[in-house]
């Protein structure tokens, strides 16, 4: 069965280009996963209910190795277990024919030292665009801050003998 996963890391992105690639490729609505959740790790509720399903054989698509994660460890052990555990085949489509899981195969011990190789350094890319992101946001909020426009929660007052009859209430079998 040929599957895809698509993901944005918010709900503020547009995941079109993706679906598209993945229609265009014939995956149907019923096996086609899309997530709108950071790359940082992969608890992703929709990511996980997908690897449920998998069966020995079946083909998963993604745009690109940053589009399964952006964490360096977890990226390898993932396509560890998708590709070895699950035995699963994985196309990223941004790389067809450099990273196919199938073409590694295919070309025995040497294809397992490229296709460890290959994803050794795009899972490294990945991290570290994510380190970039993460980077550019923290300078871009201490700007916003020096300016005095900075957009973050605003911070609320608590009246604290409310709270306090509150916390009582709530935990008045905990509270002597």
């Amino acid at each position: 069965m040929d599957y895809g996963y698509v993901r944005v890391s918010g709900d503020d992105q547009n995941a079109e280009r993706q679906i598209e690639k993945m229609k265009a490729l014939g995956v149907t609505d019923r096996f086609l996963f899309i997530e709108k959740k950071s790359g940082k790790d992969f608890e992703r509720p929709i990511y996980q209910a997908m690897k449920l399903t998998f069966r020995d054989g079946d083909l998963l698509y993604i745009d690109s190795i940053d589009r399964l994660g952006r964490n360096y460890e977890e990226v390898k052990a993932e396509w560890k277990s998708l590709t070895k555990d699950l035995r699963i085949d994985v196309v990223a489509l941004d790389m067809p024919d450099v990273f196919d899981s199938r073409n590694f195969k295919a070309q025995g011990d040497i294809g397992k030292l490229l296709e460890d190789q290959m994803l050794s350094l795009l899972a490294w890319v990945a991290e570290q665009e994510r380190k970039k992101i993460l980077q550019r946001q923290k300078e871009g909020i201490a700007v916003a801050k020096a300016a005095g426009k900075y957009l973050g929660r605003k911070p609320i007052s608590i009246d604290k003998a409310f709270f306090e009859r509150v916390l009582r209430y709530t935990c008045s079998d905990i509270i002597k």
